[in-house]
């Protein structure tokens, strides 16, 4: 029930969102000033506050990252040599990279943050924090370079190739929100009451918006094009890199509340930023865009289990 309690209203409010355009209560357009709020206003509110004011246990990001990054290679690597054998009458090895891709980078943004929050509470912050702040730009660059690389295109340099998307993180809210939320906590500032309450406000809105903001969104992803690339990415993304992770988080003995977080976002379904991937190299663009959609709906499944394995580690 304890699970069922955290889990059901997350998936209720994403349900929510879909309803709502399905039923024309509100236009699919209204998913871009949804999300600019959630993403550039309320979730940066959230990790700003939380990570300023929130009592965090002692962990080794090396370690962190190692559980969660480790799992992401492990998965990243199988989804190449399964897409090698599915496509084994194709020498694209493009399409290779937009399939790993699509296995590996999870919704830890638009559905993590809210399930992982209600699941393990602000303690959960520092960890969370930790995964985002190099998640992007560490996914963003690997696939960049990789895709340089079987395609054999680069015109340029590797700086050339990495400029670009270090540019668009130095204007990141949620990044900048986790670097002025650490800042501000170092440097014991602290928050007055006015001011406190004031981001808190913006920060309840966050989970709400960032979730009914998903749902809105998914009303355009379809499950079309090839079932078998969608159904090995879902696969991956829900079974494989949670499986890695989990046993990653105890091979290197991580405290409870971080191999939880650790785990649930690796369980996190395929994110809209692989179709954004997909789109921009014209590669496998309907099977992700059926990754997206049928991997947030097989999450409803999935992640109640997690959430229970999760919740038995931290007690």
């Amino acid at each position: 029930m304890a699970t069922l309690l955290i889990v059901a209203p997350v998936f209720a409010l994403i349900a929510a969102g879909y309803a709502a355009v399905l039923f024309r209560f509100v236009s699919h357009s209204a998913h871009k000033g949804i999300s600019e709020f959630a993403f550039s206003i309320a979730i940066p509110a959230l990790l700003f506050r939380t990570i300023v004011v929130s009592e965090f246990p002692d962990v080794s990001p090396y370690r962190m990252w190692g559980a969660y990054y480790g799992a992401l290679a492990l998965t990243w690597v199988a989804a190449l040599l399964i897409s090698a054998l599915i496509r084994a009458r194709r020498e694209d090895r493009e399409d290779g990279v937009v399939f790993a891709i699509g296995s590996v980078y999870g919704n830890i943004v638009m559905l993590g943050i809210p399930l992982v929050l209600s699941a393990l509470g602000n303690e959960a912050a520092g960890p969370m924090a930790l995964i985002l702040s190099v998640n992007t730009p560490l996914l963003w660059l690997c696939g960049i370079l990789q895709m340089e690389l079987v395609s054999r295109k680069r015109t340029g340099s590797p700086l050339s190739v990495i400029r670009p998307v270090l540019a668009d993180l130095a204007r990141n809210p949620l990044m900048l929100a986790i670097g002025f939320g650490v800042v501000w906590r170092l440097a014991g500032l602290g928050l007055t009451s006015v001011v406190d309450r004031t981001i808190e406000l913006l920060a309840q809105a966050g989970s709400p918006t960032a979730l009914i903001a998903l749902g809105i969104n998914l009303f355009r992803f379809e499950v079309r094009g090839e079932k078998l690339s969608i159904l090995v990415m879902c696969a991956l993304k829900l079974a494989a890199m949670p499986a890695a992770a989990f046993v990653l988080a105890r091979l290197l003995d991580l405290p409870p509340i971080a191999a939880g977080v650790v785990v649930l976002f690796a369980a996190m379904p395929t994110g809209a930023n692989a179709y954004i991937f997909a789109v921009q190299y014209q590669r496998l663009v309907n099977p992700v865009s059926g990754a997206v959609a049928l991997g947030t709906l097989l999450a409803a499944m999935t992640l109640p289990v997690v959430v229970w394995v999760v919740a038995g580690g931290v007690k």
